[in-house]
């Protein structure tokens, strides 16, 4: 195991935390541990999502940076009379990436390991063999012997399982694997955003949030942004990394450490096109590295939050990252720390007149 840096060590403690969405105490903890040195005041709203406030100006525009709390995972749903448990997926999952997977089971008595199984290959026709698993043929093996057992261990419906995967630094120590970059990454950038602007004046209230639910409808953000009435929103998030073979330009732009993806479009939002120029403007001048993407088949926390009260201008900024929604993504620190500077440098040009002379589409 490589030596870690402080960062890491968060990084670390943010992906290994467990929370699919409805479940987020362990992240919320992690999350608050790290930005609460550099909050004024923490609260949550009542759904569970963590709101760190800081203030530059009381007078000045709030200025919301929201990342996920939750990550995709699985729910019990029954256990049958041998002891193999069914589930629910949280969150969009790809059949193809869940089949001999490593799960871990979070139940009253203590984490249980399990593994997710299918009728062998073996025994299947050829024209069944050749067409994935349906994901509801699937089921979860914890080596229990009857369903009897199984509760003994302290399993029952609506447990949580998330997918067990170790953080792992490769050989080239900027590319960093881990389960549940997504999102994560978004947390540590809420928390880091706050950090650089300890000792840095500016003339605004910064909320470092942490989202519940996002991964299930944007939920959190909905209700965190009702909650606050930010005047200007940044979700951070991840993004599609179109790098790997097989991925064309056409679908997929970005690439990992080329910096961070200002997001043009995608199916929750189309972008605020003043603060977007704010954005890229303030990029450009200090020569920080930046991406656009646009991402028609998802969203971000920036679709529920630009639609709160009467209107927030928003902007995703995402990471771009390989194999997303699976046990194991793979991102670019230089791109997480990019991202991080932009937000300060962005946030430090904010005042009450930028923010009301932004302009519209």
């Amino acid at each position: 195991m490589k030596k870690m840096d402080e960062t890491l060590e968060m990084l670390k403690e943010l992906t290994d935390a467990k929370g699919i969405p409805g479940n987020e105490r362990e992240p919320r903890e992690v999350m608050k541990k790290y930005i609460a040195p550099y909050a004024d005041e923490i609260t949550t709203d009542n759904l569970g999502s963590l709101i760190a406030k800081k203030v530059g100006n009381e007078q000045g525009p709030k200025i919301m940076v929201a990342g996920h709390l939750d990550e995709v995972g699985f729910m019990i749903t029954r256990i049958d009379d041998k002891g193999f448990l069914y589930f629910q997926t949280v969150g969009g999952w790809w059949s193809q990436v869940m089949l001999a997977q490593r799960v871990t089971i979070v139940t009253k008595k203590g984490d249980i390991t399990g593994v997710i199984g299918s009728k062998p290959p073996h025994i299947l026709s050829p024209e069944a063999r050749k067409k994935p698993v349906d994901i509801k043929d699937m089921f979860i093996d914890i080596g229990a012997s009857s369903k009897e057992e199984a509760k003994e261990w302290g399993v029952k419906p609506g447990d949580m399982v998330v997918p067990y995967f170790e953080f792992t630094v490769m050989n080239n120590e900027k590319m960093l694997l881990a389960k549940a970059w997504d999102n994560r990454i978004g947390c540590a950038i809420a928390i880091d955003v706050l950090k650089g602007l300890k000792n840095e004046t500016h003339e605004n209230i910064v909320y470092g949030v942490g989202t519940v639910q996002e991964e299930v409808g944007l939920r959190g953000a909905k209700t965190a942004a009702q909650k606050i009435n930010p005047d200007i929103a940044f979700g951070v998030d991840v993004g599609i990394a179109g790098d790997t073979p097989g991925i064309t330009e056409k679908e997929a732009l970005s690439k990992m450490g080329k910096g961070p993806q200002i997001i043009l479009y995608d199916a929750s939002m189309v972008s605020h096109k003043g603060l977007r120029d704010l954005v890229t403007d303030t990029a450009d001048e200090l020569n920080i590295p930046y991406q656009f993407d646009s991402v028609p088949g998802g969203g971000t926390d920036s679709g529920s939050i630009h639609l709160t009260h009467d209107g927030v201008p928003a902007l995703s900024i995402t990471i771009a990252t390989r194999y997303i929604h699976s046990h194991a993504a793979m991102l670019h620190r230089d791109d997480y720390e990019n991202a991080v500077k932009l937000i300060i440098e962005v946030i430090k040009r904010l005042d009450r007149e930028t923010v009301n002379h932004l302009t519209f589409a």
